[in-house]
Protein backbone atom coordinates (compact mmCIF):
# COMPACT_ATOMS: atom_id res chain seq x y z
CA UNK A 1 0.00 0.00 0.00
CA UNK A 2 1.46 3.41 -0.89
CA UNK A 3 1.29 5.91 1.96
CA UNK A 4 0.32 9.26 0.68
CA UNK A 5 2.57 12.05 0.98
CA UNK A 6 1.09 15.54 2.34
CA UNK A 7 2.43 19.33 3.42
CA UNK A 8 5.55 20.23 1.72
CA UNK A 9 7.09 17.05 0.87
CA UNK A 10 4.30 16.25 -1.80
CA UNK A 11 5.71 19.78 -3.45
CA UNK A 12 9.03 17.30 -4.30
CA UNK A 13 11.54 19.59 -2.15
CA UNK A 14 14.93 18.49 -1.22
CA UNK A 15 14.02 16.34 2.12
CA UNK A 16 16.25 18.31 3.89
CA UNK A 17 14.61 21.57 2.87
CA UNK A 18 11.36 20.16 4.01
CA UNK A 19 12.61 19.50 7.36
CA UNK A 20 14.23 22.70 8.22
CA UNK A 21 10.62 24.31 7.17
CA UNK A 22 8.81 21.75 9.66
CA UNK A 23 11.26 22.38 11.98
CA UNK A 24 9.99 25.91 12.06
CA UNK A 25 6.35 25.04 12.82
CA UNK A 26 4.71 24.95 9.49
CA UNK A 27 3.47 21.76 8.30
CA UNK A 28 1.29 22.67 5.34
CA UNK A 29 1.99 25.20 2.32
CA UNK A 30 -0.04 28.34 2.16
CA UNK A 31 -1.66 28.96 -1.23
CA UNK A 32 1.04 31.22 -2.92
CA UNK A 33 3.60 28.45 -1.86
CA UNK A 34 1.51 25.67 -3.22
CA UNK A 35 1.28 27.24 -6.63
CA UNK A 36 4.45 29.07 -6.67
CA UNK A 37 6.92 26.27 -5.69
CA UNK A 38 6.13 24.11 -8.86
CA UNK A 39 6.61 26.54 -11.38
CA UNK A 40 9.69 27.87 -9.73
CA UNK A 41 10.94 24.22 -9.16
CA UNK A 42 10.55 23.73 -13.16
CA UNK A 43 12.33 27.09 -13.96
CA UNK A 44 9.85 29.31 -15.28
CA UNK A 45 9.54 33.18 -14.86
CA UNK A 46 6.57 33.67 -13.03
CA UNK A 47 4.98 37.22 -11.52
CA UNK A 48 3.50 36.57 -7.93
CA UNK A 49 0.70 38.87 -7.04
CA UNK A 50 0.33 38.56 -2.97
CA UNK A 51 -0.14 40.48 0.09
CA UNK A 52 2.25 40.47 3.29
CA UNK A 53 1.44 37.57 5.66
CA UNK A 54 0.25 35.22 2.63
CA UNK A 55 4.13 33.45 3.33
CA UNK A 56 5.49 34.39 -0.34
CA UNK A 57 9.01 34.45 1.44
CA UNK A 58 8.80 30.88 1.54
CA UNK A 59 6.89 30.61 -1.78
CA UNK A 60 10.82 31.89 -3.57
CA UNK A 61 13.09 30.39 -0.99
CA UNK A 62 12.19 27.10 -1.07
CA UNK A 63 12.31 26.66 -4.72
CA UNK A 64 15.57 28.51 -5.29
CA UNK A 65 16.74 26.14 -2.55
CA UNK A 66 16.57 23.15 -4.20
CA UNK A 67 18.04 24.51 -7.24
CA UNK A 68 21.31 25.43 -5.57
CA UNK A 69 24.52 23.80 -5.89
CA UNK A 70 26.33 23.73 -3.02
CA UNK A 71 29.33 22.20 -4.56
CA UNK A 72 29.86 25.54 -6.64
CA UNK A 73 31.51 28.46 -4.50
CA UNK A 74 29.97 31.09 -6.95
CA UNK A 75 26.61 33.29 -6.19
CA UNK A 76 23.55 31.89 -8.25
CA UNK A 77 21.01 33.54 -7.14
CA UNK A 78 20.16 36.94 -6.14
CA UNK A 79 16.95 38.37 -4.52
CA UNK A 80 16.66 42.03 -4.49
CA UNK A 81 14.79 43.60 -1.65
CA UNK A 82 13.55 47.61 -1.52
CA UNK A 83 14.73 48.34 2.42
CA UNK A 84 18.06 46.96 4.13
CA UNK A 85 15.50 45.60 6.88
CA UNK A 86 13.77 43.50 4.58
CA UNK A 87 16.42 42.38 2.87
CA UNK A 88 17.66 41.07 6.44
CA UNK A 89 14.34 39.88 7.09
CA UNK A 90 14.42 37.78 3.58
CA UNK A 91 18.48 36.71 4.18
CA UNK A 92 17.57 35.66 7.77
CA UNK A 93 14.57 32.89 6.25
CA UNK A 94 17.01 31.67 3.63
CA UNK A 95 19.45 30.90 6.42
CA UNK A 96 16.73 29.45 8.10
CA UNK A 97 15.25 27.07 5.49
CA UNK A 98 18.80 26.14 4.79
CA UNK A 99 19.83 25.10 7.74
CA UNK A 100 20.40 21.44 6.98
CA UNK A 101 22.10 22.07 3.56
CA UNK A 102 26.09 22.28 4.45
CA UNK A 103 27.66 24.45 2.13
CA UNK A 104 25.08 26.90 1.00
CA UNK A 105 26.17 30.66 2.22
CA UNK A 106 23.55 33.58 2.19
CA UNK A 107 25.04 37.15 2.46
CA UNK A 108 22.69 40.56 2.93
CA UNK A 109 24.05 43.05 0.89
CA UNK A 110 22.62 46.87 2.07
CA UNK A 111 23.67 50.87 2.76
CA UNK A 112 24.53 51.38 5.64
CA UNK A 113 27.23 48.40 6.44
CA UNK A 114 30.70 48.65 4.91
CA UNK A 115 31.20 47.45 1.47
CA UNK A 116 34.61 45.45 1.99
CA UNK A 117 33.14 42.26 4.05
CA UNK A 118 29.71 42.15 1.35
CA UNK A 119 32.04 42.17 -0.92
CA UNK A 120 34.26 39.72 0.24
CA UNK A 121 31.70 37.54 0.77
CA UNK A 122 30.32 37.23 -2.68
CA UNK A 123 33.96 36.70 -4.14
CA UNK A 124 34.25 33.76 -1.08
CA UNK A 125 31.55 32.19 -2.97
CA UNK A 126 27.66 32.76 -1.09
CA UNK A 127 25.26 31.38 -3.25
CA UNK A 128 22.06 33.44 -2.29
CA UNK A 129 22.79 37.29 -2.53
CA UNK A 130 20.15 39.16 -1.01
CA UNK A 131 20.31 42.91 -1.62
CA UNK A 132 19.19 46.39 -1.78
CA UNK A 133 19.06 47.85 -5.18
CA UNK A 134 21.25 50.62 -4.40
CA UNK A 135 24.20 48.90 -2.57
CA UNK A 136 24.42 46.11 -5.24
CA UNK A 137 24.85 48.88 -7.76
CA UNK A 138 27.97 50.27 -5.58
CA UNK A 139 29.50 47.11 -6.13
CA UNK A 140 28.15 46.74 -9.72
CA UNK A 141 30.84 49.67 -9.85
CA UNK A 142 33.55 47.87 -8.58
CA UNK A 143 32.98 44.84 -10.01
CA UNK A 144 30.88 44.51 -13.10
CA UNK A 145 31.10 40.80 -13.11
CA UNK A 146 30.05 40.14 -9.20
CA UNK A 147 26.51 39.00 -11.02
CA UNK A 148 27.49 37.04 -13.67
CA UNK A 149 27.11 33.47 -12.31
CA UNK A 150 23.32 34.40 -11.01
CA UNK A 151 20.92 32.12 -12.53
CA UNK A 152 17.73 32.94 -10.65
CA UNK A 153 16.78 36.49 -9.91
CA UNK A 154 14.04 37.20 -7.29
CA UNK A 155 12.35 40.71 -7.16
CA UNK A 156 10.73 40.82 -3.85
CA UNK A 157 7.78 43.91 -3.40
CA UNK A 158 8.87 45.28 -6.41
CA UNK A 159 6.30 48.15 -6.26
CA UNK A 160 7.97 49.28 -3.50
CA UNK A 161 11.12 49.18 -5.07
CA UNK A 162 10.14 51.37 -7.81
CA UNK A 163 7.81 53.71 -5.26
CA UNK A 164 10.89 54.33 -3.53
CA UNK A 165 12.59 55.37 -7.03
CA UNK A 166 15.13 52.07 -7.82
CA UNK A 167 14.11 51.61 -11.39
CA UNK A 168 17.36 53.25 -12.87
CA UNK A 169 18.95 51.09 -10.91
CA UNK A 170 16.85 47.92 -11.68
CA UNK A 171 17.75 48.22 -14.89
CA UNK A 172 21.20 48.15 -14.63
CA UNK A 173 21.40 45.08 -12.27
CA UNK A 174 19.21 43.18 -15.18
CA UNK A 175 22.00 44.67 -17.69
CA UNK A 176 25.13 42.75 -15.68
CA UNK A 177 22.80 39.34 -15.23
CA UNK A 178 23.90 36.62 -17.55
CA UNK A 179 20.18 36.61 -19.87
CA UNK A 180 19.37 32.97 -19.58
CA UNK A 181 18.50 33.67 -15.89
CA UNK A 182 15.33 32.54 -14.79
CA UNK A 183 13.35 35.64 -13.08
CA UNK A 184 10.09 35.81 -10.63
CA UNK A 185 8.87 39.25 -9.60
CA UNK A 186 6.64 39.84 -6.68
CA UNK A 187 4.21 42.32 -5.94
CA UNK A 188 1.18 43.20 -4.24
CA UNK A 189 0.07 45.55 -6.97
CA UNK A 190 0.23 44.72 -10.59
CA UNK A 191 0.91 49.11 -11.81
CA UNK A 192 1.81 49.53 -15.48
CA UNK A 193 5.08 50.20 -14.22
CA UNK A 194 5.51 46.51 -13.19
CA UNK A 195 4.56 45.31 -16.34
CA UNK A 196 6.30 47.06 -18.58
CA UNK A 197 9.66 45.62 -16.22
CA UNK A 198 7.83 42.16 -17.02
CA UNK A 199 7.33 42.50 -20.85
CA UNK A 200 11.26 43.56 -21.26
CA UNK A 201 13.09 41.17 -18.71
CA UNK A 202 10.51 38.03 -18.17
CA UNK A 203 10.02 35.28 -20.73
CA UNK A 204 6.67 33.99 -20.96
CA UNK A 205 6.44 34.16 -17.54
CA UNK A 206 3.54 32.26 -15.40
CA UNK A 207 0.73 34.17 -13.26
CA UNK A 208 0.06 33.44 -9.70
CA UNK A 209 -2.73 35.90 -7.81
CA UNK A 210 -3.16 35.11 -4.08
CA UNK A 211 -6.09 37.50 -2.37
CA UNK A 212 -6.84 40.38 -2.56
CA UNK A 213 -6.57 43.56 -0.20
CA UNK A 214 -9.92 43.06 1.33
CA UNK A 215 -9.72 39.37 1.45
CA UNK A 216 -6.38 39.83 3.82
CA UNK A 217 -8.45 41.09 6.56
CA UNK A 218 -11.52 39.17 6.32
CA UNK A 219 -10.49 36.95 8.94
CA UNK A 220 -10.09 39.04 11.57
CA UNK A 221 -12.03 41.01 13.86
CA UNK A 222 -11.26 44.69 13.77
CA UNK A 223 -12.46 47.33 16.18
CA UNK A 224 -11.62 50.88 17.12
CA UNK A 225 -11.42 52.81 19.95
CA UNK A 226 -11.17 56.66 20.16
CA UNK A 227 -8.88 58.17 22.68
CA UNK A 228 -7.13 61.13 23.05
CA UNK A 229 -3.53 60.85 22.30
CA UNK A 230 -2.20 61.53 25.87
CA UNK A 231 -4.15 58.20 27.03
CA UNK A 232 -2.80 55.87 24.37
CA UNK A 233 -0.81 54.41 27.59
CA UNK A 234 -3.66 54.45 29.94
CA UNK A 235 -6.32 52.84 27.42
CA UNK A 236 -3.73 50.04 26.03
CA UNK A 237 -3.40 48.79 29.81
CA UNK A 238 -7.41 49.09 30.39
CA UNK A 239 -7.62 46.97 27.23
CA UNK A 240 -4.98 44.58 27.73
CA UNK A 241 -7.34 43.69 30.96
CA UNK A 242 -10.02 42.46 29.72
CA UNK A 243 -8.58 41.06 25.91
CA UNK A 244 -8.32 37.11 26.59
CA UNK A 245 -4.99 36.90 24.39
CA UNK A 246 -2.24 34.99 24.18
CA UNK A 247 0.57 36.65 22.32
CA UNK A 248 0.00 40.35 21.02
CA UNK A 249 1.97 43.13 18.85
CA UNK A 250 1.32 46.66 19.38
CA UNK A 251 2.35 49.34 16.45
CA UNK A 252 4.00 52.20 16.93
CA UNK A 253 5.45 55.24 14.62
CA UNK A 254 8.74 55.63 16.31
CA UNK A 255 11.73 54.00 18.14
CA UNK A 256 11.26 56.05 21.39
CA UNK A 257 7.55 55.40 21.69
CA UNK A 258 8.25 51.49 21.76
CA UNK A 259 11.12 51.74 24.21
CA UNK A 260 8.41 53.83 26.40
CA UNK A 261 5.69 51.72 25.72
CA UNK A 262 7.42 48.91 26.16
CA UNK A 263 8.70 49.73 29.66
CA UNK A 264 5.54 50.79 30.67
CA UNK A 265 3.81 47.27 30.15
CA UNK A 266 7.10 46.05 31.47
CA UNK A 267 6.13 48.19 35.03
CA UNK A 268 2.74 46.60 34.96
CA UNK A 269 4.02 42.81 34.88
CA UNK A 270 3.45 41.72 31.39
CA UNK A 271 6.45 40.13 29.42
CA UNK A 272 7.00 42.83 26.88
CA UNK A 273 9.64 44.19 24.66
CA UNK A 274 10.69 46.34 22.26
CA UNK A 275 11.29 46.30 18.42
CA UNK A 276 12.36 48.90 16.40
CA UNK A 277 15.08 49.69 13.73
CA UNK A 278 18.12 50.15 16.24
CA UNK A 279 18.00 46.41 18.01
CA UNK A 280 20.56 44.47 16.33
CA UNK A 281 19.49 41.53 14.54
CA UNK A 282 20.49 38.87 16.81
CA UNK A 283 18.47 40.60 19.73
CA UNK A 284 15.71 40.95 16.78
CA UNK A 285 16.56 37.00 16.79
CA UNK A 286 16.10 36.74 20.18
CA UNK A 287 13.00 38.77 20.75
CA UNK A 288 11.22 36.54 18.12
CA UNK A 289 12.29 33.43 19.43
CA UNK A 290 11.01 34.47 23.05
CA UNK A 291 7.42 35.46 21.64
CA UNK A 292 7.29 32.38 19.73
CA UNK A 293 7.91 30.03 23.25
CA UNK A 294 6.13 31.78 25.60
CA UNK A 295 9.08 33.75 27.14
CA UNK A 296 7.24 36.99 26.05
CA UNK A 297 3.91 37.87 25.25
CA UNK A 298 4.20 41.20 23.87
CA UNK A 299 6.65 42.99 21.57
CA UNK A 300 6.13 46.58 20.69
CA UNK A 301 7.41 46.96 17.48
CA UNK A 302 7.47 49.70 14.42
CA UNK A 303 6.58 48.60 10.76
CA UNK A 304 9.85 48.56 9.31
CA UNK A 305 11.22 46.05 12.29
CA UNK A 306 8.16 44.34 12.39
CA UNK A 307 8.50 43.17 8.85
CA UNK A 308 8.08 39.46 7.60
CA UNK A 309 6.96 38.94 11.70
CA UNK A 310 5.00 35.56 11.58
CA UNK A 311 4.21 34.18 14.94
CA UNK A 312 1.65 31.42 15.36
CA UNK A 313 1.17 32.73 18.70
CA UNK A 314 -0.19 35.73 18.12
CA UNK A 315 -3.74 36.21 18.62
CA UNK A 316 -3.91 40.12 18.53
CA UNK A 317 -2.63 43.18 17.27
CA UNK A 318 -3.05 46.51 18.62
CA UNK A 319 -2.51 49.75 16.99
CA UNK A 320 -1.38 51.81 19.43
CA UNK A 321 -0.44 54.86 16.57
CA UNK A 322 -2.31 55.14 13.18
CA UNK A 323 -0.42 54.10 10.13
CA UNK A 324 0.46 56.21 7.70
CA UNK A 325 -1.88 54.55 5.24
CA UNK A 326 -4.64 51.65 4.61
CA UNK A 327 -1.98 49.38 3.20
CA UNK A 328 0.16 49.93 6.00
CA UNK A 329 -2.96 48.46 8.53
CA UNK A 330 -3.59 45.85 6.30
CA UNK A 331 0.24 44.21 6.31
CA UNK A 332 0.24 45.56 10.44
CA UNK A 333 -2.87 43.25 10.90
CA UNK A 334 -1.98 40.79 9.07
CA UNK A 335 0.60 39.65 11.76
CA UNK A 336 -2.72 37.96 13.14
CA UNK A 337 -5.54 35.78 11.78
CA UNK A 338 -2.50 33.85 9.17
CA UNK A 339 -3.27 30.87 7.84
CA UNK A 340 -7.18 30.66 8.96
CA UNK A 341 -6.43 31.14 12.45
CA UNK A 342 -8.16 33.57 14.29
CA UNK A 343 -7.18 36.99 15.13
CA UNK A 344 -8.31 40.61 16.50
CA UNK A 345 -6.92 43.83 15.97
CA UNK A 346 -7.86 46.96 17.62
CA UNK A 347 -7.03 50.60 16.33
CA UNK A 348 -7.11 53.90 18.35
CA UNK A 349 -7.74 56.37 17.39
CA UNK A 350 -7.63 60.14 18.45
CA UNK A 351 -10.09 62.54 17.07
CA UNK A 352 -8.34 64.11 14.31
CA UNK A 353 -7.64 60.59 12.80
CA UNK A 354 -11.25 59.60 12.16
CA UNK A 355 -10.83 60.64 8.90
CA UNK A 356 -7.91 58.50 8.16
CA UNK A 357 -10.05 55.50 9.46
CA UNK A 358 -12.37 56.29 7.02
CA UNK A 359 -10.13 55.98 4.13
CA UNK A 360 -9.13 52.27 5.93
CA UNK A 361 -12.59 51.12 5.87
CA UNK A 362 -13.29 52.31 2.06
CA UNK A 363 -9.58 50.80 0.88
CA UNK A 364 -10.32 47.62 3.18
CA UNK A 365 -14.35 47.17 2.21
CA UNK A 366 -15.18 46.56 5.91
CA UNK A 367 -16.27 48.77 8.86
CA UNK A 368 -13.93 48.67 11.76
CA UNK A 369 -16.43 48.47 14.81
CA UNK A 370 -16.25 50.99 17.82
CA UNK A 371 -15.59 49.74 20.88
CA UNK A 372 -15.92 51.51 24.61
CA UNK A 373 -12.63 51.37 26.97
CA UNK A 374 -13.94 48.62 29.52
CA UNK A 375 -15.76 49.97 32.49
CA UNK A 376 -14.55 49.12 35.91
CA UNK A 377 -16.83 46.48 36.70
CA UNK A 378 -15.59 44.66 33.00
CA UNK A 379 -11.72 45.27 34.76
CA UNK A 380 -12.98 43.77 38.34
CA UNK A 381 -14.48 40.63 36.73
CA UNK A 382 -11.60 40.04 34.06
CA UNK A 383 -9.29 40.23 37.19
CA UNK A 384 -11.37 37.50 39.39
CA UNK A 385 -11.53 35.28 36.65
CA UNK A 386 -7.26 35.21 36.01
CA UNK A 387 -7.16 35.21 39.65
CA UNK A 388 -10.41 32.06 39.59
CA UNK A 389 -7.93 30.47 36.59
CA UNK A 390 -4.36 30.65 38.47
CA UNK A 391 -6.13 28.88 41.57
CA UNK A 392 -8.16 26.19 40.68
CA UNK A 393 -5.46 23.67 39.84
CA UNK A 394 -4.30 24.07 42.87
CA UNK A 395 -7.23 23.38 45.45
CA UNK A 396 -7.70 19.94 44.72
CA UNK A 397 -5.32 18.89 47.24
CA UNK A 398 -4.27 21.75 49.05
CA UNK A 399 -5.98 21.07 52.53
CA UNK A 400 -3.94 17.73 52.39
CA UNK A 401 -0.93 18.60 51.45
CA UNK A 402 -1.00 22.50 53.71
CA UNK A 403 -4.36 22.39 56.03
CA UNK A 404 -1.99 21.67 59.11
CA UNK A 405 -0.07 24.56 58.34
CA UNK A 406 -3.42 26.65 57.60
CA UNK A 407 -3.92 25.58 61.23
CA UNK A 408 -0.64 25.95 62.79
CA UNK A 409 -0.46 29.77 60.88
CA UNK A 410 -4.29 30.81 61.97
CA UNK A 411 -2.81 30.07 65.95
CA UNK A 412 0.30 31.64 65.76
CA UNK A 413 -0.85 34.78 64.28
CA UNK A 414 -4.82 34.83 66.12
CA UNK A 415 -6.92 35.06 63.44
CA UNK A 416 -9.44 33.12 61.38
CA UNK A 417 -8.82 31.25 58.32
CA UNK A 418 -10.61 33.52 56.53
CA UNK A 419 -8.77 36.16 57.67
CA UNK A 420 -5.80 34.54 56.55
CA UNK A 421 -6.49 33.82 53.21
CA UNK A 422 -7.43 37.19 52.35
CA UNK A 423 -4.06 38.59 53.71
CA UNK A 424 -2.33 35.74 51.26
CA UNK A 425 -4.84 36.75 48.70
CA UNK A 426 -3.78 40.54 48.75
CA UNK A 427 -0.12 39.06 48.97
CA UNK A 428 -0.87 36.99 45.63
CA UNK A 429 -2.27 39.74 43.74
CA UNK A 430 0.68 42.15 44.89
CA UNK A 431 -1.63 44.72 46.08
CA UNK A 432 -4.15 44.86 42.75
CA UNK A 433 -7.35 46.70 43.36
CA UNK A 434 -9.84 44.02 43.22
CA UNK A 435 -12.95 45.87 44.33
CA UNK A 436 -14.88 49.08 42.11
CA UNK A 437 -14.30 51.88 44.22
CA UNK A 438 -10.48 50.87 43.75
CA UNK A 439 -10.20 50.49 40.09
CA UNK A 440 -12.89 53.48 39.82
CA UNK A 441 -9.81 55.72 41.29
CA UNK A 442 -6.78 53.95 39.27
CA UNK A 443 -8.38 54.80 36.41
CA UNK A 444 -7.10 58.21 34.90
CA UNK A 445 -8.62 58.04 31.70
CA UNK A 446 -11.89 60.33 31.07
CA UNK A 447 -14.43 58.64 29.33
CA UNK A 448 -13.47 58.36 25.42
CA UNK A 449 -16.07 58.64 23.11
CA UNK A 450 -16.59 62.34 23.36
CA UNK A 451 -18.33 63.79 20.45
CA UNK A 452 -16.21 66.44 18.44
CA UNK A 453 -17.59 69.04 19.69
CA UNK A 454 -15.88 68.22 23.23
CA UNK A 455 -12.52 69.51 21.89
CA UNK A 456 -10.76 72.47 23.30
CA UNK A 457 -12.16 75.35 21.32
CA UNK A 458 -9.14 76.66 19.01
CA UNK A 459 -8.35 80.40 19.46
CA UNK A 460 -9.07 82.11 16.23
CA UNK A 461 -10.36 80.81 12.62
CA UNK A 462 -8.31 78.03 10.75
CA UNK A 463 -5.93 79.49 7.89
CA UNK A 464 -6.65 77.97 4.91
CA UNK A 465 -4.06 76.28 2.46
CA UNK A 466 -2.50 78.86 0.90
CA UNK A 467 -2.00 80.95 4.24
CA UNK A 468 -0.55 77.73 5.95
CA UNK A 469 2.02 76.98 2.65
CA UNK A 470 3.28 80.70 2.86
CA UNK A 471 4.43 80.41 6.43
CA UNK A 472 7.49 79.24 7.73
CA UNK A 473 8.29 75.07 7.86
CA UNK A 474 6.64 73.63 10.50
CA UNK A 475 8.30 73.61 13.88
CA UNK A 476 10.77 70.63 14.03
CA UNK A 477 10.04 67.75 16.91
CA UNK A 478 12.95 67.38 19.27
CA UNK A 479 15.81 65.50 18.30
CA UNK A 480 15.57 66.17 14.45
CA UNK A 481 17.44 68.66 11.84
CA UNK A 482 16.46 69.77 9.08
CA UNK A 483 18.02 69.53 5.54
CA UNK A 484 18.27 71.13 2.01
CA UNK A 485 18.92 69.89 -1.01
CA UNK A 486 18.80 71.70 -4.61
CA UNK A 487 17.00 69.15 -6.04
CA UNK A 488 13.40 69.86 -6.06
CA UNK A 489 10.19 68.67 -8.42
CA UNK A 490 12.10 70.34 -11.57
CA UNK A 491 14.77 68.23 -11.67
CA UNK A 492 11.97 65.14 -11.36
CA UNK A 493 12.47 64.59 -8.04
CA UNK A 494 9.48 63.31 -5.43
CA UNK A 495 9.38 62.16 -1.95
CA UNK A 496 9.91 58.84 -2.65
CA UNK A 497 12.71 59.26 -4.95
CA UNK A 498 14.43 61.65 -1.65
CA UNK A 499 13.26 58.62 0.88
CA UNK A 500 14.77 55.51 -0.75
CA UNK A 501 17.89 57.24 -1.53
CA UNK A 502 18.69 57.82 2.17
CA UNK A 503 17.16 54.88 3.86
CA UNK A 504 19.44 52.65 1.53
CA UNK A 505 22.65 54.44 1.39
CA UNK A 506 22.22 56.73 4.74
CA UNK A 507 21.40 52.99 6.83
CA UNK A 508 18.26 54.66 8.74
CA UNK A 509 15.17 53.11 9.26
CA UNK A 510 12.03 54.63 8.02
CA UNK A 511 10.79 56.26 11.04
CA UNK A 512 14.43 57.56 12.11
CA UNK A 513 13.60 60.15 8.97
CA UNK A 514 10.45 62.72 9.51
CA UNK A 515 8.89 65.35 7.13
CA UNK A 516 9.97 65.44 3.22
CA UNK A 517 9.09 68.19 1.33
CA UNK A 518 9.38 68.99 -1.99
CA UNK A 519 9.75 72.41 -3.79
CA UNK A 520 10.06 73.46 -6.77
CA UNK A 521 13.49 74.18 -6.95
CA UNK A 522 14.87 72.67 -4.04
CA UNK A 523 13.85 69.71 -0.99
CA UNK A 524 13.47 70.25 2.67
CA UNK A 525 14.29 66.20 5.06
CA UNK A 526 13.84 66.47 8.59
CA UNK A 527 16.77 63.95 9.75
CA UNK A 528 17.88 62.47 13.03
CA UNK A 529 19.93 65.88 14.78
CA UNK A 530 22.11 62.82 16.60
CA UNK A 531 25.04 61.73 13.90
CA UNK A 532 23.77 64.30 11.72
CA UNK A 533 27.32 65.32 10.12
CA UNK A 534 28.33 61.78 10.03
CA UNK A 535 24.94 61.00 8.00
CA UNK A 536 25.61 63.62 5.61
CA UNK A 537 29.43 62.66 4.83
CA UNK A 538 27.94 59.08 4.31
CA UNK A 539 24.98 60.64 1.53
CA UNK A 540 27.81 62.90 0.18
CA UNK A 541 28.41 61.04 -3.37
CA UNK A 542 24.64 59.57 -3.54
CA UNK A 543 22.86 60.52 -6.56
CA UNK A 544 18.92 60.84 -6.91
CA UNK A 545 17.73 60.58 -10.55
CA UNK A 546 21.45 60.85 -11.85
CA UNK A 547 22.21 63.94 -9.75
CA UNK A 548 24.21 64.58 -6.73
CA UNK A 549 21.92 64.82 -3.77
CA UNK A 550 24.58 67.21 -1.58
CA UNK A 551 22.38 67.20 1.62
CA UNK A 552 23.12 70.09 3.72
CA UNK A 553 21.67 71.28 7.14
CA UNK A 554 19.23 73.80 6.65
CA UNK A 555 19.55 76.95 8.57
CA UNK A 556 16.02 78.81 9.14
CA UNK A 557 17.46 81.89 10.61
Amino acid sequence: MTQEIGGFAALELHPNIVAAVVATGYEEPSAIQQQSIPIILAGHDMIGQAQTGTGKTAAFALPILHRIDPSKREPQALILAPTRELALQVATAFETYAKQMPGVTVVAVYGGAPMGPQLKAIRNGAQIVVATPGRLCDHLRRDEKVLATVNHLVLDEADEMLKLGFMDDLEVIFKAMPETRQTVLFSATLPQSIRAIAERHLRDPKHVKIQSKTQTVTAIEQAHLLVHADQKTSAVLSLLEVEDFDALIMFVRTKQATLDLASALEAKGYKAAALNGDIAQNQRERVIDSLKDGRLDIVVATDVAARGLDVPRITHVFNVDMPYDPESYVHRIGRTGRAGREGRALLLVTPRERRMLQVIERVTGQKVAEVRLPDAQAVLDARIKKLTNSLSPLVADAESTHGDLLDRLTADIGCTPRALAAALLRKATNGQALNLAAIEKERPLVPNNAPRGDRPERSGDRPDRGDRERRAPIPLAEGRARCRTALGARDGIAAKNLLGAILNEGGLAREAIGRIQVRDSFSLVELPEDGLEKLLTKLKDTRVAGKQLKLRRYRED
